[in-house]
């Protein structure tokens, strides 16, 4: 019996297709007619269902802080833990002091810069630059110290209780007021920009600290007597400060997008001359002195940062919904597949794939809600069992096993992926690997039972980063889960009228084969 096997097609029988997203028929009608060669397009049927997510690897310098609630999708919160960095080459200016003197008794050379040993104000400052939702929303957000490091979680179902509660108490760091878009601001200070036309204004929201308990006492005194202490983030996480716990307290309707957390420091000191570095004063005699505030340690990339989102039970509605699937970020739901690898094989084992177009076609959004969410950009189909290891080794797509596509709003609405064919194949070899190393003791029941998802892909929402982005030789450098509000419904779903599929998605198949003729 001949073997059955499907392969990769070569080179050459590539170049008669085209890829065209206007088409259905990817280029069948580019083929050369005498060549011998039967180029067909068969289609086969695709179960879809929504797969609901509790939580997503979410590696990302971006913390997320706030309530929405979607009428359709209910409500979701996010806060965000954070440690602070400390540089390797941390320092805090001496107190000024004179180090050589002329003969006439007066200083020569100097060194230092603080007026006196003490710290004039302490901040926690939160800085923003975008959020979604009402600008005007009043709301309240809470800071707390965290009493425990951050193990490297970076799953957005991280329990915040683990690490700011100790004991049923917390150390609250402080509460503040806001709204995302900051009305009291003037637009001279809004508007502002430096010498170099970069504006100046950072929205933020700041807590004030407790300048003699928290600034001198647990950062200035400690640094003074324990500098082995602030050698590296490690050391100051360890002995002085773990980290924050920022969440939302009050208000509805706005999620900031939190860039930076700062610890800052404002201190006191001296004018000195720029080569001797001895004091200057005013006319009168008296010290001449200015404040000047220093981002001790902030939340940076070094460090870890972990997001907590909380969905609505709401969403368990939506995914029991049979008629059509949807895809929701944060960490809501995915639309997974069930392509028919063993129908294609049965059909075509012995053809040619060229290409495998799956189209994912979404309902258009209408909503008369101020503030409702838009369809995600960009979308990773990814296999279901390579998941977890793809976002947690930050993998990039390889266009055999994952995928990316941008949404076409513009034309069809759609998430089009023209060519998974090595997907396919891929995955029809695998099993069929499987069976030929088994030989007689084959057992299909088992070998499905213990590897259930090798026909299952997962669409997910996602953000990715490009070098160069807008150069025509742009390259993809990182992948991650799309973390900002949005959703799409999508046609397909598993509901059946019997046993058919109502809404079932079309895998377009295009191959080839060669023609037998007959012999005289």
């Amino acid at each position: 019996m001949k073997a059955k096997h499907i392969g990769i097609p070569l080179l050459a029988t590539l170049g008669f297709f085209g890829c065209d997203d206007s088409t259905g028929t990817l280029g069948m009608g580019m083929l050369p007619g005498s060549d011998g060669l039967k180029a067909k397009v068969t289609t086969f049927q695709v179960e879809t269902a929504s797969f609901q997510v509790d939580s997503v690897f979410a590696k990302t310098s971006t913390g997320y802080v706030g309530k929405f609630t979607d009428p359709e999708f209910g409500a979701y919160e996010a806060s965000f833990l954070t440690e602070l960095n400390c540089t390797e080459n941390f320092s805090i200016p001496e107190v000024y002091k004179d180090t050589e003197f002329g003969s006439d008794g007066k200083a020569t050379q100097g060194s230092g810069l603080l007026y006196k040993d003490s710290v004039v104000s302490a901040n926690l400052v939160i800085y923003y630059s975008s959020w979604f939702g009402d600008s005007l929303n009043a709301c309240r957000m809470t800071a707390y110290e965290l009493v425990k490091p951050l193990d490297k979680n970076r799953y957005t179902n991280i329990k915040p209780e683990d690490y700011y509660m100790e004991n049923g108490t917390s150390k609250l760091l402080g509460r503040k007021a806001y709204s995302a878009y900051d009305t009291s601001v003037p637009d001279s200070v809004r508007n502002a920009t430096d010498s170099y036309e970069n504006n100046t204004y950072y929205p933020n929201i700041t807590f004030p600290l407790d300048s003699m308990e928290f600034g001198y006492k647990r950062i200035l005194k400690e640094y003074r007597e324990h500098p082995e202490k602030f050698k590296n983030s490690d050391t100051f996480r360890d002995e002085i400060f773990k980290g924050v716990y920022v969440k939302n307290e009050l208000g509805d309707g706005t999620v900031l997008y939190i860039d930076r957390v700062d610890l800052q420091l404002e201190f006191c000191c001296r004018y000195t001359d720029e080569e001797t570095g001895v004091a200057l004063y005013k006319s009168d005699g008296t010290d001449s002195l200015y404040n000047t505030t220093q981002v001790l340690f902030a939340s940076t990339k070094e460090v870890i940062q972990a997001n907590r989102f909380e969905n609505s039970e709401k969403l368990e509605d939506k995914v029991g919904d049979e008629s059509c699937t949807y895809i929701k970020s944060p960490a809501g739901i995915f639309t997974e597949a069930t392509l028919p690898y063993d129908e294609i094989y049965e059909q075509l084992a012995n053809d040619t794939l060229n290409a495998v177009k799956l189209t994912f076609t979404n309902y258009k959004q209408t909503s008369t809600y101020e503030f409702s969410m838009s369809a995600p950009g960009e979308v990773l189909l990814i296999r279901k069992k390579d998941l977890k290891e793809f976002f947690e080794e930050n993998k990039l797509p390889d266009n055999v096993t994952s995928f990316t596509v941008t949404h076409n709003n513009v034309s069809t609405n759609q998430y089009t992926f023209q060519n998974i064919a090595r997907l396919v194949t891929t995955c029809i070899n695998e099993k069929q690997a499987a069976k030929k190393a088994a030989g007689t003791a084959w057992n299909e029941e088992q070998w499905l039972k213990d590897n259930k998802d090798w026909d299952k892909v997962l669409l997910i929402p996602v953000v990715i980063t490009y070098d160069n982005y807008y150069s025509s030789t742009a390259t993809m450098i990182g992948l991650q889960h799309d973390l900002k509000p949005g959703y799409a419904k999508l046609k397909g779903g598993p509901k059946r009228n019997g046993d058919v599929l109502a809404n079932p998605l079309t895998l377009e198949v295009v191959h080839t084969s060669f023609a037998t003729t007959s012999q005289n």
